[in-house]
């Protein structure tokens, strides 16, 4: 985090809304000729940021790389929004509603296009174009701001960054929605377009419970910046928004009538946490154990740690600061989709200290130098890197091979699938994980992958034993091929 606010700049008074060129002048950057001012090549980034994210998104569903938790989750969420209805899950529990889990109704607006195209397809689509898009303000403003080559780094490293990889290689999430609200919203504070910086930070309260938190700070920002009556409406419209959905609008909605992820704040207690575990939790708990401080570094590292400069990266702080308090390690490390609402945040936060990097642009190249050369040291170690691995496009038999068992479950069925082939029937059957503890399903069908088993929710060796019994509980064994069973209640 920034140790020091940047020196407040006051807006104008009356309307926000002027000119980009006095925009810019406010925010202290250069006006743009000829060849800077041409953006246009940043479109062409955007959709080839899109190609990549699709590919490698629609290649793991291709392979039967996705998974039950989460890619089917969202699925039958947006399924039930095409059908008109309130979210709900199977996968969760049996007619589980889904805004009892998390607040994400944004969600519906995927609802036209799956009603269209009723397949998670769809959704990792549109997952790969949300994305995308976040590049365009970055990579336009660090132009305005540091020039061409400047603006470049940016759109190569947010595009290629390892919190956005982590995010596309590992189903859908809601959260896709943020990354480029968040790259609009602090483009327009950079700019000082407030009422616009509002304006695209709000609709985060649909997003996730939790972003509720960012919008105040972006709120205290705008206000920071010197238009306080929005920013202090801001900040507040964004700590009611979360602390309502926290504390009604989620427990109204969950069976339990509580929200259920207090529990990662208090070591798997529902009940809000102790004072001294908090205490310690938001002291020596924020950087132990080590995977904690390496996640930190890695969030600022991309950037060559210029984001430290910019007051824009207190953004960070909520999504930084629930995660490392969490006990939960899921949301310690760099994988799965945690970090992808942090990218658009420090590379905001970069563009901004490079439009006050003293000395200019020339004095800045060392420091783009050093962000790109993060950023393509980290790339093989991230998702994205397999889109160049011949390896990932051989053809896998066993995928034929699993459809062609898979095709013999009707439409409208009910079924329990192992993990990984559960988003391949959530387009035409009410399906949930096999195995899953506490999570009752009266299945019609079962079908099993013992070949390649994961793991999870079930050791291999248990689900061959819920196998077994379910063949002496009334099923009967249909296929038992290449690793697959498939088995049907007589």
């Amino acid at each position: 985090m920034p140790s020091r606010l940047a020196t407040r700049t006051p807006a104008p008074r009356g309307d926000d809304t002027r000119t980009a060129p006095a925009a810019r002048a406010v925010a202290g950057s250069p006006q743009p000729s000829g060849a800077a001012a041409d953006s246009r090549w940043v479109w062409g980034a955007a959709l080839i940021l899109f190609a990549a994210y699709a590919a490698l998104s629609l290649r793991d569903q291709q392979q039967m790389l996705t998974s039950g938790y989460d890619l089917g989750i969202f699925e039958q969420a947006v399924r039930s929004y095409a059908h008109g209805h309130l979210p709900v899950s199977a996968l969760k529990g049996p007619g589980f509603p889904l805004l009892g889990d998390h607040f994400s109704p944004i969600l519906a607006t995927l609802a036209p296009f799956y009603r269209l195209w009723p397949t998670p397809v769809t959704l990792l689509v549109a997952q790969a174009a949300l994305m995308a898009v976040g590049v365009v303000p970055l990579a336009r403003w660090a132009q305005r701001v540091a020039g061409r080559a400047a603006a470049a780094v940016v759109a190569f490293g947010y595009g290629a960054s390892w919190g956005i990889a982590s995010a596309v290689g590992f189903d859908f999430h809601e959260i896709a929605f943020a990354v480029p609200l968040l790259a609009f919203s602090l483009t327009a504070l950079a700019d000082r377009r407030m009422r616009a910086a509002a304006l695209w930070a709000l609709p985060l309260l649909l997003v996730k419970e939790d972003l509720g938190l960012t919008v105040a700070v972006i709120g205290a920002l705008i206000a920071w910046y010197g238009q306080r009556r929005l920013g202090l409406a801001t900040a507040l419209a964004g700590l009611l928004g979360s602390a309502l959905e926290i504390l009604v609008v989620i427990p109204a909605f969950n069976p339990s009538g509580q929200y259920a992820y207090w529990s990662g704040l208090s070591n798997g207690s529902t009940a809000a946490p102790g004072v001294w575990s908090m205490l310690y939790q938001v002291t020596i708990g924020l950087v132990t154990p080590d995977t904690k401080a390496i996640t930190l570094v890695l969030i600022l590292a991309p950037t060559a740690f210029l984001a430290v400069r910019s007051p824009l990266l207190w953004v960070a702080l909520p999504t930084v600061a629930w995660r490392m308090v969490s006990q939960d390690p899921a949301y310690w490390g760099t994988g799965y989709q945690y970090s992808a609402v942090l990218m658009p945040i420090v590379f905001a936060a970069f563009v901004d200290a490079l439009g006050r990097w003293p000395g200019g642009r020339r004095s800045a190249r060392p420091q783009l130098i050093a962000a790109a050369a993060v950023t393509a040291a980290l790339f093989p170690q991230f998702p994205l890197y397999q889109l160049v691995q011949p390896s990932y496009w051989q053809p896998n038999p066993r995928v034929a091979e699993a459809h062609q068992i898979m095709d013999l479950i009707p439409n409208g069925a009910t079924v329990a699938a192992s993990n990984r082939l559960v988003p391949q029937l959530t387009s035409r059957t009410t399906v949930c994980v096999f195995g899953y503890p506490g999570i009752p399903c009266n299945a019609q069908w079962i079908i099993v992958d013992q070949a390649t088993p994961q793991g999870w929710p079930i050791s291999p060796e248990q689900e061959q034993q819920d196998v077994a019994t379910a063949l002496t509980s009334g099923y009967r064994m249909v296929v038992d091929r290449d690793g697959y069973q498939l088995l049907t209640y007589q």
